[in-house]
Parts: C-alpha cells; structure tokens; sequence
C-alpha cells in the first residue's frame, strides 16, 4: 500500500485523489478484497483534505471499483466482474500514454460486434433520421479529399444511426467507445481512410435503412465496419510485433 499511494504534489483536488486511486487498482497494486486506509488516513497520506478524498472515493464507489460499507470498509473490487463500459477509455491508455493492445483489440471487436445490431434497428425504428444521415453524406461527399473531415462525418454517421436505433444501452456504449477513440483519432485517420472514404457503402447504408430493410441494413454496416477493423488489427500487430522484438532485443 505504501508503495502504491503518494502525495498529491498539485491542488487538493477529488479528481487527482480519484485518478490515483484509480489507476492502483487498475493496475492490480491495489488488488481486489483489499482494504483502503479510513479517509483520515488517506488524506494524511495523500496529503489532501478529506473533503477531496470522500469525493474521490464515491465515484469510485459509482465506478464499482470499490464498495464502501457505511461504518466499515472500504474494499477494492475486482473491476473486472463489477465495472462498466465507461473504463474503457481509463483501461486502454496507461498513465505514460501508452496504447493497451489488448484492450485496443477488444474495443475493435466490440465495434464490429455492435454496428450490424445498430443498422439492423435503425432500419426497424429510426426513419426519422434520414434526413440527418442525408446531410451528414452531403457533407462527407463536400469533403471527400479532406480525411480528418470524413472521419468526423462519419463518426457523425454512426451516432446518428444509434440515435436511430432507440436503444439506450447501445448509446452509452457507443459513448464509451466514442471517448475511447477519441484519445487516438488523428493517429488513426490514415488506418481508417479506407473505412470512411467508402461514400457508396455509406449510400447503400442509406438506402436500406430508409427502406427499412433490417438484414441489409445490418449487412451494409457489418462490410463498412470491417474495412476499418481489418486496418485497425493490422497496426495492433504491427505493435505487437514491435514490442515483441524490443523485448528479445533486451535480453
């Protein structure tokens, strides 16, 4: 635990105690079943008023990553099995920045998974955003040799069609992946040019949805999203690859 925790050196504030704390139980070196200090404690240890450190310590509590037993312990759990969709964004980059490629593959599989679902309700219960889509395509098709533009347009896209979908576990998901692509768009918009550039596929994606044509709709979404997967597992491997050579180069 000593090891763990170390003096807020900047403003008291919760989001600071919060980050700590998260990031040692993220990382296992404060593992699951194990007993935090009482907030004086930690407060006297992380240097910081016990106003920061109760703030801190209910949002992690609301993150499930620890419960907190009025007049008793408070006890980490295993976020693993407790924990929902909005860590993804904490669980793919470290505190030095570096890409998880674990958790990078798992968020590209969840997107593919999702997306034929999303088109396939879309096309159910969403006519109301095809003029929405309309115009998002008509941006796309004005910005054509502008990538970083097509890749907002189509991020655009597809929270438009989940807005479509009336599914609210599907929006929040979409959110948590949203965020967690966020951290590495513009590193990203060469790998996915392929996916976003491919306005016929978006078009027919259109199309089907308007026609409330489920199955095409979700088998449309499945040939957009993969182009961008494809590219996407092909840099996780490189990477991959990378580390795996550093590591028998520094032995």
């Amino acid at each position: 635990m000593s090891d763990v925790l170390k003096p807020v050196r900047k403003k008291s504030l919760a989001d600071t105690v919060f980050d700590q704390l998260r990031q040692g139980i993220l990382s296992g070196e404060l593992e699951p079943g194990e007993t935090l200090p009482a907030e004086r404690a930690l407060a006297e240890k992380l240097q910081v008023n016990r106003g920061a450190v109760r703030e801190a310590l209910k949002r992690l509590e609301q993150a499930r990553l620890i419960t907190i037993r009025h007049g008793g312990n408070t006890t980490v759990l295993n976020f693993r099995r407790t924990a929902g969709t909005d860590l993804l964004s904490a669980l793919l980059v470290d505190e030095e920045g570096n890409l998880d490629l674990r958790v990078g593959r798992s968020v590209i599989e969840m997107r593919s998974a999702l997306a034929p679902s999303i088109a396939r309700l879309c096309a159910r219960r969403g006519r109301d955003v095809i003029d929405r889509l309309d115009e998002i395509l008509a941006s796309m098709e004005a910005n054509q040799d502008d990538r970083q533009e097509l890749q907002m347009a189509s991020l655009d896209f597809w929270a438009t069609l989940v807005e479509g979908s009336d599914n609210i576990a599907y929006r929040l998901a979409f959110n948590s992946l949203r965020e967690s692509y966020a951290h590495f768009a513009e590193l990203l918009t060469d790998a996915l040019a392929e996916e976003f550039e491919a306005l016929d596929k978006y078009r027919a994606l259109r199309d089907a949805v308007a026609r409330g044509e489920e199955e095409k709709s979700a088998r449309q979404a499945g040939e957009i999203i993969d182009l961008g997967a494809t590219a996407l597992l092909q840099v996780i491997e490189g990477l991959e690859s990378m580390t795996l050579s550093d590591s028998e180069d520094q032995r």
